[in-house]
């Protein structure tokens, strides 16, 4: 028992000691191994700081459309056609195939395939030399990245470098590397380039037989050459194709199909579709080496066709340049981008990008005008307004056929393109207001001239382009809201704020889709394919730039057509020169889109007017018509086509309250001409009704209508030269009811003459006061400065 007691007391002695001293040794293994790991860790970082991983790949940058295919391509910065492969364009069949060849344990191993590596040395010592290889894919990416000679220490060197890749992407994004980067010949890297520059396709749509061939080619980029070795390059691809079969990686039926498949792949071209778009592209996104957009492929080609066909048509009538921008309405998105008729046509400039080239806009900016008239309730589509001879300032508007049409609608104003009429409209509305609209609607030339801009802006004398127009024509087709367009897919509409009413944008959609107009292309006006859209012309000063924009519900379309050289053609004009591509367009990408249509906005409301004037209906208007108005917004000033006088029983003479007689009058009912319009009656000859001759007996001094002196212009000074009998003409517009005026210079009577009638008076140097007086006591005055040069 004793000896049983002292046994244990000695060996539990022991364990005790023998644990102790094993969590010694744990503790201090274990701390060895956390100094390891650490200094491993910090190693690596130290190392990667260093020796920093080279995966900044320079990518050519290519645009690709809506649908993913390449439009456009350009060389990278050392002139490769390197085209980034995106993850999703690497399908299962290419994923598999170039693993099954190249690296059948990628997914197994951390970067390195020791148990290959191992292999290959065994094999290349008992052959005497190198037999076979052990770079992994990782170790190749590692290679392609960094370049450098065969020896062991550059295998050390990929080992590393395939650690840093292995530590930093995933393996899926390692395989997108290698295909990005791997060579086949000349300077062509990556699976997509080949993809796309010999079989015009992206990767995700090689067919197993095509993306087989494309996988032998790095292994000898120099020597394989698809175009030249085709039949070399089918004999390796089938032999592959039969390891695939052997190996059972894809169904037998898709290796036959493939085995069977002749390849008659060669090297195209790069794609250059939409030049002038992809530099734009390229030149706003230069860090984006894939750009996304809503290009829409197959519309570009067929609008880029039409452009080009429609040019060669007009071309011997020295119209020689178009441009086009085609706009989705419902993702405000560019879908076409035509910016000359001939990219590569040097002799016509065809590189130049008409969508930004400031032009002049020609009438393509009055359908905004009247908008904002509409909004400020200045005008609804059936007011009558005059268009007549008018001075503003001594501008005097003319109409494009220099023709006057007297009272006419605002909206025969705007489908007839009215000059008079829409620098009268302006001058109401005020040419900053007018001015400051078209600067938040992004017209950056017009903000840099804003100071030089008159009158004649609205008529095109300001500088815009196709670009900037569109987007005011798409705000109108999007019930006048206005937004930036949408360039990248990833792009979404955003903002975007009212620059008219949804009310005065319908108002304005109503009127430009009529079709009985003078634009409308005489080739157009008995075709039953007439689309159903809203669209104005221009045609600017010179006949430089002939215009047409219009839309439907599903698109805004830009048409300019003209020369780079601002070359005018008298031929050209907006109605026949870019109308009837405009139709051709709509009937391509939209044909038969009248079925859907705008509907007439909630506050919106239509009323009864007078056809004479287009005012609300007083109780003596007979003609009556409907009109849309918008409520609280529109005027409500009724009818004053007619003024009641009091006459005299044969209509020989007229009265006013004072000297009307208590019996022996009667009252009559006259047209209530204004001043302006009995000028030009009076001048073109044209019978009007007139009132009769006012009691001459009458001592009443009347206050309201006084006479307008239309010339000389108010402030303006005149330079009269001292050696010549240079004159100054004395005009001016009065009321019905005047039968003569009085001119006055210095308070000094001149001459007495009816009211239509001019006076010329050679002038004196200095200050002048000139009065004209009407036989109703209306006096007007206006003060010139003459000063006498020698010419």
């Amino acid at each position: 028992m004793y000896r049983k007691e002292q046994y244990l007391r000695f060996f539990g002695t022991q364990y005790k000691v023998n644990i102790k001293k094993y969590w010694l040794w744990l503790r201090k293994e274990v701390r060895l191994l956390i100094i390891l790991l650490l200094s491993t860790f910090f190693l690596s970082i130290a190392l990667n700081i260093i020796f920093p991983l080279p995966d900044n790949i320079d990518y050519s940058q290519i645009v690709i459309s809506s649908d993913s295919t390449v439009v456009h391509a350009f060389l990278s910065r050392d002139d490769k056609w390197r085209m980034k492969t995106e993850l999703n364009e690497i399908t299962p069949l290419l994923k598999k195939a170039i693993i099954f060849k190249e690296d059948r344990y990628f997914y197994y191993h951390a970067g390195v395939n020791y148990l290959a590596i191992l292999r290959a040395m065994f094999n290349n010592i008992i052959q005497g030399k190198r037999t076979s290889g052990a770079s992994t894919i990782t170790m190749q990416v590692a290679r392609l990245l960094e370049p450098k000679q065969r020896t062991y220490w550059g295998k050390i060197v990929e080992v590393f470098r395939a650690s840093q890749l292995e530590t930093k992407y995933c393996k899926d994004e390692i395989l997108q590397l290698y295909l990005n980067l791997v060579p086949y010949g000349g300077n062509l890297e990556g699976v997509k380039a080949a993809s796309v520059l010999y079989f015009e396709k992206a990767p995700n749509h090689l067919s197993l037989a095509e993306l087989t061939a494309l996988s032998i080619i790095p292994n000898r980029p120099n020597s394989l050459i698809l175009g030249k070795d085709n039949d070399y390059i089918i004999k390796e691809r089938n032999k592959w194709l039969k390891r695939f079969k052997a190996a059972e990686l894809f169904p037998d039926q898709d290796i036959e199909d493939a085995l069977n498949e002749p390849l008659d792949a060669y090297r195209h071209e790069s794609p250059k579709i939409a030049p002038q778009y992809a530099y734009r592209m390229k030149t706003t996104f230069p860090e984006l080496p894939i750009i996304a957009t809503h290009l829409n492929y197959k519309k570009q080609i067929k609008v880029q066709n039409l452009v080009e066909n429609y040019i060669k048509r007009l071309y011997n009538r020295n119209i020689k340049n178009s441009a086009v921008l085609v706009i989705d309405n419902q993702t405000n998105s560019v879908v076409t981008y035509v910016g000359s008729a001939d990219f590569y046509n040097t002799d016509d400039a065809g590189q130049v990008d008409g969508v930004v080239a400031i032009r002049s806009p020609g009438s393509t900016l009055k359908p905004f005008l009247y908008g904002m008239a509409f909004d400020k309730g200045i005008a609804t589509p059936k007011l009558k307004v005059t268009d007549v001879p008018v001075s503003y300032s001594g501008y005097e508007p003319h109409n494009y056929d220099e023709k006057y049409h007297g009272y006419i609608t605002i909206e025969y104003a705007l489908i007839n393109s009215l000059n008079v009429v829409a620098v009268k409209i302006l001058n109401q509305i005020k040419t900053s207001q007018f001015v400051n609209a078209l600067k938040k609607l992004g017209f950056d030339q017009i903000r840099k001239d804003e100071k030089k801009l008159g009158l004649s802006v609205v008529l095109g004398g300001c500088g815009v382009n196709l670009e900037q127009l569109t987007k005011m024509y798409h705000a109108f087709a999007n019930k006048g809201k206005f937004t930036d367009f949408n360039w990248l897919a990833s792009d979404t509409t955003k903002g975007g704020f009212q620059a008219i009413s949804a009310e005065s944008a319908y108002m304005l959609t109503e009127i430009m889709t009529r079709v009985k107009r003078p634009d409308l292309p005489l080739e157009w006006q008995n075709s039953a394919d007439l689309p159903k859209v809203a669209w104005k012309t221009g045609t600017s000063y010179g006949r430089k730039d002939a215009w047409s924009i219009g839309y439907n519900k599903n698109y805004t379309i830009g048409v300019w057509v003209g020369n780079f050289s601002a070359e005018g053609v008298q031929e050209m004009s907006g109605a026949e020169s870019a109308a009837p591509l405009l139709f051709e367009i709509f009937n391509t990408l939209d044909h038969r889109s009248e079925d859907e249509w705008y509907d007439v906005p909630e506050n919106i409301e239509f009323r009864l007017i007078c056809s004479e004037s287009g005012m609300p209906l007083n109780h003596f208007c007979k003609n009556i018509i409907s009109d849309a108005y918008i409520p609280s917004v529109s005027s409500n000033e009724i009818c004053n086509h007619l003024k009641m006088t009091y006459i005299s029983p044969d209509s020989s003479i007229s009265y006013c309250r004072s000297c009307r007689p208590e019996l022996g009058f009667i009252e009559a009912w006259y047209p209530n001409y204004l001043p302006e319009m009995i000028t030009f009656y009076e001048t073109n000859q044209v019978n009007y009704v007139k009132i009769p001759k006012h009691n001459p007996e009458c001592e009443r001094v009347f206050a309201e209508n006084n006479p307008e002196i239309t010339s000389p212009v108010h402030n303006v000074a005149y330079y009269v030269d001292k050696t010549d009998s240079t004159e100054i003409m004395l005009s001016c517009n009065a009321a019905n009811d005047v039968d003569k005026v009085f001119w006055y210079i210095n308070d000094r009577f001149l001459k007495s003459c009816e009211p239509t009638q001019k006076v010329f008076f050679k002038p004196d140097e200095g200050k002048l006061k000139i009065s004209c007086t009407d036989d109703k006591g209306r006096n007007s005055n206006a003060y010139i400065n003459v000063k006498m040069i020698n010419f």
